[in-house]
């Protein structure tokens, strides 16, 4: 730890670099203290802001003491590459802010390439219905310099990306949480090593106080524990929660892998922290999940529709698949940088494919030999389609509609909130 960490980032020439919800914050944090300078690659004038965007050629004579930089922002392609490249040590994020301020309130933290949001929300509900003073802040809620009135026992549940990880020298955390790794955003990270590597820099940075809990089942987190030695005590989770006690909860949204997998990490969690049972098991049997994550949006004697637009890659989509049954699989958008489908075409006998947009031949070629497919040009031609092809299949066998796109929304949609709200609006139209 730095000796005044406190005053680290007080007093100082900061440049904020990304002017989206985390730059405004920290600029919004820092200000009142700070000589602070503005930029963005886009143009932007915002009427709060007193402080002038700067120049490229202004910030190029100045001088910083340190470099806020927003997740978004890829060194190796903006505008300031070179002048981050060159002052790299000055680099920091909002985590690395926050912790100087309040490094001694508990803070749980969850990383991993799926689960993330609904783990963190979960975790959060359970230690609201405790009735602790709990904040839901980082890559889901608030941005994390958003919090007001925080007291000594306020305890932060914060999840955190591996963009928000990757340029993080301070941040440390007292739990830290690794739900899975599996290859994802190699259009930024460039290999599977440094995308790993990110996530663990959330390890790396404990001490043998901390505690640091991980799924010792999935192999890039194994083979990152064989290679290195790091300080905090390891809880390894190697199996998930039993079905005995999912049946006790009594809430289906568990019944499948990934939210075992999630439930798993937060019943370890909540262990440690010797919450009360009674509290926990009410907290889990009302749970209702995140929308757009697994969310089922209809339920009927012989139709479950559930609306996953928020899984973004395979990997995302296959736990899934894997726990259902009669499958009419929606899926289609912008595929990732070396993504691959790891299913064998045993496992997807109960799986009939629908492909939409523009990036078919991709999902085809990976498809093809594991399941029968049709490829639509638009969502919603392959809905009614689906629908038809319901009604022609006239038998009593429950349905299951899933559309987990296992792929980015930006082909067709500004985000997978968008893309979700869309596929809902279809669903309501076909189903009276």
């Amino acid at each position: 730890m730095m000796l005044n960490l406190e005053k680290t980032f007080f007093k100082k020439r900061i440049l904020i670099y990304g002017l989206g919800k985390s730059g405004l914050s920290t600029y919004s944090f820092l200000k009142k203290s700070n000589a602070i300078s503005l930029f963005d690659d886009r143009i932007i004038v915002k009427k709060k802001i007193k402080d002038s965007h700067t120049t490229y050629k202004e910030i190029t004579k100045k001088e910083f003491d340190y470099i806020i930089i927003s997740p978004g922002i890829d060194i190796n392609k903006c505008k300031l590459s070179r002048f981050l490249k060159k002052n790299h040590k000055k680099i920091y994020t909002d985590l690395d802010i926050f912790y100087s301020r309040y490094a001694f309130n508990q803070k749980i933290t969850i990383t991993g390439t799926n689960g993330k949001s609904t783990t963190a929300k979960l975790l959060h509900d359970i230690l609201k219905d405790q009735k602790k003073d709990v904040r839901l802040v980082g890559n889901i809620g608030n941005p994390i310099l958003l919090e007001k009135k925080i007291k000594k026992d306020t305890l932060f549940v914060i999840e955190a990306s591996s963009y928000q990880l990757e340029y993080s020298k301070l941040f440390k955390t007292n739990i830290s949480i690794i739900l899975n790794i599996t290859p994802d955003h190699l259009e930024r990270h460039k290999t599977i090593n440094k995308y790993v590597g990110a996530k663990f820099k959330l390890i790396k940075n404990q001490s043998k106080n901390d505690i640091a809990i991980l799924n010792t089942k999935n192999f890039y987190i194994k083979r990152e524990l064989k290679k290195k030695k790091f300080a905090p005590s390891i809880l390894k989770i190697e199996k998930y929660t039993s079905d005995k006690f999912i049946k006790k909860i009594n809430n289906y949204y568990f019944d499948t892998d990934g939210n075992k997998e999630n439930l798993t990490f937060v019943l370890k969690v909540s262990k440690l922290l010797n919450l009360k049972n009674n509290l926990l098991l009410k907290t889990l049997k009302n749970f209702k999940g995140l929308s757009f994550r697994q969310e089922i949006i209809h339920n009927s004697k012989f139709l479950k529709v559930i609306n996953d637009s928020k899984a973004t890659s395979f990997s995302s989509s296959e736990k899934l698949l894997k726990s259902l049954k009669n499958i009419y699989w929606i899926m289609g958008g912008l595929s990732k940088k070396g993504d691959k489908f790891l299913l064998k075409k045993n496992d997807c006998k109960n799986i009939k494919l629908y492909i939409f947009g523009q990036n078919q031949n991709f999902f085809i070629n990976q498809l093809k030999n594991k399941m029968e497919f049709q490829s639509f040009l638009n969502l919603k031609t392959l809905m009614a389609k689906i629908f038809l092809d319901i009604k022609n299949e006239n038998n009593f066998i429950k349905k299951t509609i899933l559309f987990s796109p296992a792929s980015a929304s930006f082909d067709s949609f500004r985000n997978f909130e968008e893309r979700g709200k869309y596929f809902n609006k279809l669903i309501k139209k076909n189903i009276r």
